[in-house]
Order: structure tokens, then sequence, then C-alpha cells
């Protein structure tokens, strides 16, 4: 993982600690002070190192049950009768099993990587990038709503889960303030979904996102 993308998600973390409907007045002063190393944003920090602990430890948990799932439609499977009549119900067995182990496959692909983002978050870059990050979409919060909230096509962003509404500000701030190409942005930020999120908000985020780089690009 690049410094860049261990930032954001970091970054991201550090956002869903505190409230987006106008609360966390502390937090966004702290974003607007001109100090280098803010105590409240680094706090903040802290408190996402801490819920990434805990995501690491409940995707491995929803593994293992996983894994458990999968044993148990192919034991059913083997105990269904095998007459040709109940083929399709074995098949249908296998391949919930297949499903439940290849999910949990990639449930350990995934939590397999934050350890490192765990170990690595005390870099100096790392940090500064998740604080920079954060702070910025902090700063900008209202501003940045309305710009998503343009390219919604009949829907708001305050009707998505607040995952998905941090997902969005943070690639609005990349491609703003911290020179980040759009394909590179939009990428990311559909990375950062197929781990916090779930399908349907991966399509919403790719799909504002494009609309959101295209009216960037038009102005």
């Amino acid at each position: 993982m690049q410094s860049r993308t261990l930032s954001r998600e970091l970054a991201l973390l550090m956002l869903g600690q505190i409230s987006d409907r106008g609360d966390g007045a502390a937090a966004k002063a702290a974003a607007a002070s001109q100090a280098p190393a803010d105590l409240a944003l680094d706090q903040l920090l802290q408190q996402a190192l801490a819920s990434l602990s805990q995501h690491v430890r409940e995707a491995l948990d929803r593994s293992a049950a996983d894994l458990q799932l999968s044993q148990q439609h192919l034991l059913d499977s083997e105990l269904q009768d095998q007459g040709p009549s109940q083929l399709p119900r074995v098949r249908q067995h296998l391949n919930d099993g297949l499903a439940a182990a290849e999910q949990a496959l990639n449930r350990l692909s995934a939590s397999l990587e934050l350890p490192r983002l765990l170990m690595l978050a005390d870099q100096e870059e790392v940090r500064r990038g998740a604080l920079d990050r954060a702070a910025a979409v902090l700063r900008q919060r209202d501003d940045i709503d309305r710009r998503l909230d343009a390219v919604m096509e009949g829907w708001r962003l305050t009707r998505l889960p607040r995952i998905d509404r941090d997902i969005l500000r943070l690639a609005a701030v990349d491609l703003a303030d911290f020179g980040t190409p759009a394909a590179v942005a939009c990428n990311e930020a559909v990375d950062l979904a197929n781990r916090y999120s779930d399908e349907q908000g991966r399509r919403m985020i790719n799909g504002v996102l494009r609309r959101f780089t295209n009216a960037v690009t038009a102005s």
C-alpha cells in the first residue's frame, strides 16, 4: 500500500469518530487551526486506530463464521438423498458452500492488510496525510456536500450511509486539495467501499464520483 492509500483509510476512520450532523464543533475548530500537530485531531487518529483493531477482529470472526457455514452446506450436500430428483438441491448446497467459502477467503485477504496498516500508521508521512485529509473534509464539509448533492440525480447525500458519505468527501478533497488524478481518486474510493461498505454502496460511489469528476473537468 502507498502512504496516500494508508492515509486515506485512516482519515476515513477518523471522520467516523465524530458526528456529521452539526456536532463535533471542537474537532471542526481543531481542523481550522494552524497548529501543525493539533491535539483534537491526533486524538481522533488514536480512536481511529482502535476502531481499526476492532475491525480486524470482527472481520476474522465473520470469516470463521463463513467457513463454518460453508462446511455445513457441503455436509448437507453429502447427506442429501442422491437420487436424480434431488440433484438440484444438492447442487444448491454445493453452490452455497462455495459462495460462503469464497466470501470467507475474501474477508481474510482484506483482513491481512489491516495489521500492516496498523503497523505503518505511526510513520510520519502516513499520519500527516491522514490528519491533513480529515482536517480538509471538516473545514469544507458543507461546501463538499453541496457539490456532491448537485450530481446525485434525484438522491440526497444525507440518505447514504455515513461511511459512503465520508468516502465521497475524501475523494472530493483528494481531487481539490491533494492533486490526486481523477481515475486514482475514484479507484481508491471504490477500494474503500469494497472494504467498508457493500455492493450497493460501491456502485453508488462509483456513479457519483464519475459524475462529480465530469462536473469538475467541465467547470
